[in-house]
Formats: structure tokens, sequence, C-alpha cells
């Protein structure tokens, strides 16, 4: 069965850092582009970062310069580095992976994690 376990999370102040890690169990991770989201109270979720499969890395708009996303297809590992984080960062994060692998994620047919919450408050 496959799961995606999340961690690093937490509270955090303004111009701080976070680190989150997700781990990819039972799916071919190697072989698929990997995600991470974020969803914030009363708004649509939103492509924060991805890393296709060889770890080229694609970040959105909103937080490039800041975040970092990683990968590592021994430990079956997504990452994504935050730095000088924002109030308006704070949401739940989630990592995810296509049902199917490949190179497009599809948040119709996708695994998710439990998602993790990420709070930016001074």
């Amino acid at each position: 069965q496959v799961q995606l376990v999340e961690s690093g999370g937490g509270l955090v102040q303004p111009g701080g850092s976070l680190n989150l890690s997700c781990e990819a169990k039972e799916f071919f991770f190697r072989y698929s582009v990997a995600g991470w989201y974020r969803q914030a109270p009363g708004m649509q979720r939103e492509l924060v970062a991805q890393t296709s499969r060889h770890g080229t890395p694609t970040i959105a708009d909103s937080v490039k310069g800041r975040f970092t996303v990683s990968r590592d297809n021994v430990r079956n590992r997504i990452y994504l580095q935050m730095s000088n984080l924002k109030p308006e960062d704070t949401a739940v994060y989630y990592c995810s992976v296509p049902i199917e692998g490949g190179n497009v994620l599809n948040v119709n047919s996708a695994y998710w994690g439990q998602g993790t919450q990420v709070t930016v408050s001074a």
C-alpha cells in the first residue's frame, strides 16, 4: 500500500526557516515526478515546487528564491527547504506523486501525504 509520510512542519517566526521531508513507501519513486503543494484556509491547493525523476526542480514564482526542492531516489524522499518565511506561507503542506508515475503531476490522480502544518507568526 502506497504511503507518503511527511515530517518537519511547525511554528516559526517571520524570516525563519523550516525543512520538510516526505518519504514515499511502496511506490516506484525513482521513476516519478514528485511535488509539494500547500493549502491555506479558504484557498485552493497550490503547487509550490516539484522535482522531476532526475531531480530537475521547478519552483513557483511566489516562493522562488526562498524555497528549494530536492529528492533522494535511494531513500525515496522529497525535501522542501524553506527560508525567509513569511506569514503568507502559512498553510498545510502536502507532498504528492501521480498514481501512474511519470513526468506530470495530476491533482485528480495522485497519492497524497497526510499534510504538515507550517505556521509563520511572530
